[in-house]
């Protein structure tokens, strides 16, 4: 491995009382292992010493990155496909019930290869999509017209001009936690709405997976979130947590793809029942919930 970011103190609470807790497999791409450290302190979790902004892209160039890729090879993302499109009209709405309007100005963050930031213009939004991924801009300018920024455009983005700012699955990626969490500040509108959807450490299913849960993700994952460190992150950049809404889906496509990752014969099957029970364990109970969207207001 070449260059790599070592933390020395929590991005969250800024304590140096970190230890390593456990180590997980890239299984994506490399099979290598990274470790996941905790804040003794507030207990984020992060991945510790992962490759730098130079050496990290290397651990995206697989076809079945499906994040940022569009392929439907393989039943893993065939169910994947099958459960973004069924997402995507409940993103929409989650965004209009989040800011009250119908149309407005939205700053869509890792815009993959273009459904929701299509979606939404087709609501009515003019939508500013900024995505790293060169394939992805193209692919969203080839299927759909859609122009899409690479990061050089977080330079060029002005204060307080967005209705709505989105991240979906995106903010785990991002190097710079908190340079980016006062960005968001500074580019909504005083009564916009922040939307983030994240991984949920603590869910059922990553409890009864452990260091084996597909979506650590390593080292694509730099941050891992549950709802109480979450709450941190919103406080120390001068947001408010305004909702937490479940995404039941995730939960299923994420233990059958920790069941393929294992092994284990009847992966699917293994999967769905450990996904059913990770859902039926989160009625009324979202803290349990795989994937959880936190809707974000300025305080």
């Amino acid at each position: 491995m070449g260059r790599v970011v070592h933390i020395d103190c929590c991005p969250i609470c800024g304590s140096n009382s970190l230890h390593k807790e456990f180590s997980a497999v890239d299984h994506f791409v490399s099979q290598e292992c990274f470790d996941v450290w905790i804040c003794g302190h507030c207990g984020f979790r992060f991945t510790q010493n992962v490759p730098d902004e130079q050496e990290i892209d290397k651990y995206y160039e697989s076809a079945d990155y499906i994040s940022h890729s569009d392929t439907e090879k393989g039943l893993m993302n065939r169910l994947y496909h099958f459960a973004r499109n069924m997402m995507l009209t409940a993103k929409a709405g989650h965004v209009t019930r989040a800011t009250g309007l119908r149309q407005g100005w939205l700053l869509d963050i890792g815009s993959g290869t273009g459904y929701f930031a299509h979606l939404m213009t087709e609501w009515g939004w003019t939508v500013r999509a900024i995505e790293k991924n060169s394939q992805a801009r193209h692919f969203a300018q080839e299927h759909f017209g859609l122009k899409s920024d690479d990061e050089e455009a977080f330079n060029t983005l002005q204060d307080k001009s967005f209705d709505c700012i989105t991240l979906w699955h995106v903010l785990e990626h991002l190097q710079h936690l908190n340079i980016m969490g006062d960005k968001f500040y500074r580019w909504l509108k005083d009564d916009g709405a922040l939307l983030i959807a994240v991984p949920n450490n603590t869910s059922t299913d990553a409890i009864h997976y452990g260091a084996d849960w597909a979506a650590w993700d390593v080292p694509r994952h730099l941050w891992h979130f549950s709802p109480a460190t979450m709450q941190l992150f919103a406080q120390k950049h001068g947001f408010k947590i305004m909702k937490t809404i479940p995404m039941p889906l995730d939960g299923f496509y994420v233990c059958m793809l920790t069941e393929q990752y294992l092994g284990h014969k009847m992966s699917f099957l293994r999967g769905f029942w450990q996904g059913a029970c990770a859902w039926v364990s989160s009625w009324g109970r979202k803290e349990r919930s795989s994937s959880l969207i936190y809707v974000l207001k300025k305080v």
